[in-house]
């Protein structure tokens, strides 16, 4: 039997989840990527009346997805990161406490920072 299982079970939960969290941002990313080509192309092909009620997207809407999608890798490195740490301080005897900043809540803040502005862009859109 693995000494101390179920807190290796619970870690490598934690790190799955943290791993779906990451692919869920990476394809919100490329949805609104998409969303943009899709807005761009309205407004190209469209004429008239249809061009000025779709407002083409600016560069935000373009880096909105992009930091997205590369929010979304970061989130997984740092979940592998993380879980591998983890791992090493739970096989050691030694008690271990956690220290500073939490790395996972500072990119977690920034994304939902990134994610209300593209709303907030969309909105006014």
């Amino acid at each position: 039997m693995i000494h101390g299982y179920t807190d290796h079970a619970a870690n490598e939960r934690t790190f799955l989840a943290w791993v779906r969290t990451g692919i869920a941002i990476v394809a919100f990313g490329f949805v609104v990527e998409k969303f943009n080509l899709f807005l761009q192309t309205i407004n190209a092909v469209g004429g008239g009346k249809a061009s000025t009620r779709w407002h083409p997207p600016g560069v935000v809407g373009h880096y909105e997805g992009l930091a997205l999608i590369l929010g979304g890798v970061g989130l997984i490195i740092l979940a592998t990161v993380r879980f591998v740490r983890i791992t090493r301080s739970l096989d050691d005897d030694q008690p271990h406490t956690a220290k500073g900043i939490r790395a996972e809540l500072v990119l977690c803040a920034t994304l939902v920072v990134l994610v209300a502005s593209y709303c907030v862009y969309l909105a006014f859109q």
